[in-house]
């Protein structure tokens, strides 16, 4: 452990069903965590998840959440900073979509961008002030590879973690010096249970690989990280490539 470092005892994930969340909190209460709150729509997903923390170690408790619901989300999050700090915030919820479908549906579209976006704004404020406002704690961010440059593929979906993307940064800037800490976490395509039949791609990785390089983040009290950890040059490279090849390009 490097010093300094001290894993979190409590932890707020937004987005409660998400694999990677899961992962990383099961990561963190084999460490020192104890008590987990859940937050995401009320559904047996959610209660599935909250059995399996348990399972795990921790306390958990769930909250009812959407992000869809900004007007909600001060009365809705303040509960639980109200009941005693929390050292670490994971947000963790998004919405793929589907390209092919939502270019022809204005309105699934905007529902992408209003949940990665507009959401995460919204519960990005909320927390972040709450957590400046106790003096300490982590802020991790679930960015994507995919809001480094847009393709022709997914641009609706990367446009969202693009504006996510720039926002946890700015938002980082703005609270340096207060006693939070703000990590943005970028993974290329991960692996889960509901992605079974999908082939693998290039830097594929898993939430159990994401939960660990988080966890080493927070060691090093990290800015950025990339999963896996090469994915940092190639996207160098990548920025760079002039428009008309990146077209081309097989992605």
């Amino acid at each position: 452990m490097m010093d300094g470092y001290r894993p979190p005892t409590s932890l707020l994930v937004l987005g409660g069903t998400s694999e990677i969340a899961l992962a990383t909190a099961r990561r963190l209460i084999a460490r020192r965590t104890r008590l987990v709150w859940l937050a995401g729509r009320p559904s047996p997903a959610l209660e599935q998840a909250a059995e399996q923390i348990r399972r795990a170690g921790a306390d958990v408790r769930t909250v009812a959440f959407d992000a869809l619901d900004p007007e909600a989300h001060e009365a809705v999050l303040g509960k639980v900073f109200a009941e005693g700090a929390v050292d670490m915030v994971l947000l963790a919820f998004g919405v793929s979509g589907n390209q092919a479908t939502d270019e022809r549906d204005p309105v699934a579209a905007a529902r992408v961008a209003q949940t990665n976006y507009t959401g995460a704004v919204s519960a990005g404020l909320v927390c972040g002030k709450a957590l400046q406002t106790q003096g300490h704690g982590s802020l991790v961010v679930l960015s994507s590879v995919a809001g480094e440059r847009a393709r022709r593929s997914d641009f609706i979906y990367g446009s969202s973690k693009a504006g996510l993307d720039a926002f946890a940064q700015g938002l980082g800037d703005a609270l340096y010096g207060t006693g939070v800490h703000v990590m943005v976490v970028r993974p290329g395509y991960v692996r889960t249970a509901g992605s079974t039949e999908r082939p693998d791609v290039p830097f594929t990785t898993t939430p159990e690989a994401v939960a660990r390089a988080v966890e080493l983040g927070l060691r090093r009290r990290s800015e950025t990280v990339w999963v896996p950890g090469r994915l940092r040059v190639v996207m160098s490279a990548l920025r760079h490539v002039p428009r008309p090849l990146f077209r081309l390009l097989p992605m």
